[in-house]
């Protein structure tokens, strides 16, 4: 089983290869975008909520940190969830340079935001959950197969 690092960094790589596929498509053809932009909004919303719903929750009962990295990254998911809701109102609009501003934000934002994640809270939530961590995994998976 893996830790929760390795577990959530998987997560990660898995959306960034759907935005990579997504923008590649939107690229030839909005067209084609469209239901590639949907699947990786669907993983990336899926992380989010193994994050916030899971790991989090457990991070905070644990720590008693609340206003600290969490509550960084809840409001940058916040941040997130805005430009992808817009960049799927681009395709849907056909505004292929409205689509490629927000997505070049978002990428910015995400690079950011998961290297926070993978070199400082991921590590720490690892560190403080170590004694729970197959249990967070198995949590955060069965949101996957539901």
């Amino acid at each position: 089983m893996n830790s929760i690092q390795e577990y959530l960094t998987q997560s990660h790589d898995k959306c960034d290869e759907l935005f990579a596929m997504t923008e590649e498509r939107a690229s030839t053809s909005l067209q084609s975008a469209k239901e590639v932009c949907a699947e990786f909004i669907a993983e990336t919303e899926r992380h989010f909520q193994m994050e916030e719903r899971v790991m989090f929750v457990a991070f905070e009962n644990k720590t008693g940190m609340t206003q600290g990295p969490t509550a960084m990254m809840r409001h940058e998911h916040t941040q997130m969830r805005t430009l992808m809701q817009q960049m799927q109102e681009a395709l849907a609009a056909e505004n292929k340079d409205k689509f490629f501003g927000f997505s070049e934000t978002l990428m910015m934002l995400i690079q950011q935001h998961n290297m926070k994640e993978e070199q400082m809270l991921y590590p720490m939530a690892q560190q403080h959950l170590s004694e729970d961590s197959q249990k967070i995994v198995e949590m955060m998976h069965s949101m996957i197969s539901q």
